[in-house]
């Protein structure tokens, strides 16, 4: 059992309203040799949307998951994908913002799930209160307009689809968005926030492709006593010493891996390919 042997020339179902399919496609194609389809009016805002209206449906993961057992039931077919990001404070630099990309990979015909996932601080994810078209070209100049879309509503929490203006990528759009909302507003002031919806922001696009890659690696890890696809880490032990003083720190210095199919269980040093800590991460160094 490999992964070229388990999935070449079957279909896998992506499930994406926001052309994810244009980084995740040829990439598995390639790669694994399957074909990758994208169903007509799958909804996926129905799982959670970015801005807000609609809840996202549990857990990052336990979202895309969903996605995947919706899309393999509506196509009949047993190989599905599907993505989903979150923007947030960085866990470690929480004055940072980052973005969190997962992608799943669920085979229903072999029982594996597999999951990639990218962690980048390399977004433009960013918002704001304004009062006039010139706040609104100010926020949209600092943010990568208009190559990056912008969203404006009439507060951050709207209730409904009316409330909320997407995909503006054009000067003209932005003007007659802000004049329009203006109108409407009852304290003279709208939100203004960017479009993370994948096809109109390119840089959260790359790190879907940082994350479909990730996926890859792990579908190519293989059990070493049965060779199945997605021998990955379920637990990182920390330790990694110091260069300088070599007492431990919270790097990993011990990861241990198991197979989804047979169970096996493999202790591995140092997986991060480093022997030792820069000083700058060691509590007696760099307090």
């Amino acid at each position: 059992m490999d992964s070229h042997t388990l999935f070449r020339n079957r279909v896998a179902v992506l499930a994406t309203m926001h052309r994810k399919e244009r980084v995740i496609a040829p990439i598995l194609q390639r790669e694994l040799g399957i074909h990758v389809i994208v169903p007509q009016n799958f909804n996926t805002d129905r799982f959670g949307s970015f801005t807000r209206e609609i809840e996202r449906s549990g857990s990052q993961i336990e979202a895309a998951r969903l996605k995947v057992e919706k899309v393999l039931l509506l196509t009949g077919e047993s190989l599905g994908i599907a993505s989903e990001g979150s923007f947030a404070p960085h866990p470690h630099f929480p004055y940072i913002s980052c973005n969190r990309e997962v992608i799943i990979f669920i085979d229903q015909e072999n029982n594996l799930e597999i999951i990639g996932e990218e962690l980048s601080t390399d977004t433009n994810y960013n918002h704001a209160k304004i009062t006039d078209i010139k706040q609104a070209f100010e926020f949209a100049e600092k943010v990568g307009f208009p190559e990056h879309a912008l969203i404006v509503m009439l507060n951050e929490n709207p209730q409904n689809t009316d409330e909320i203006i997407k995909g503006i990528n054009t000067e003209k759009a932005l003007l007659e968005a802000i004049n329009h909302s203006l109108t409407k507003s009852f304290n003279n002031t709208v939100h203004l926030e960017t479009d993370m919806r994948a096809m109109y922001n390119p840089t959260r696009m790359k790190n879907i492709e940082k994350a479909t890659y990730n996926l890859l690696e792990k579908i190519n890890s293989l059990c070493p006593k049965c060779s199945a696809p997605g021998f990955d880490i379920i637990k990182r032990i920390p330790g990694l010493p110091c260069e300088w003083c070599n007492t431990p720190t919270t790097l990993t210095n011990t990861a241990i891996y198991k197979c989804q199919k047979c169970g096996f269980i493999k202790e591995k040093l140092f997986p991060d390919a480093k022997q030792f800590a820069n000083p700058s991460q060691c509590m007696y160094c760099n307090p």
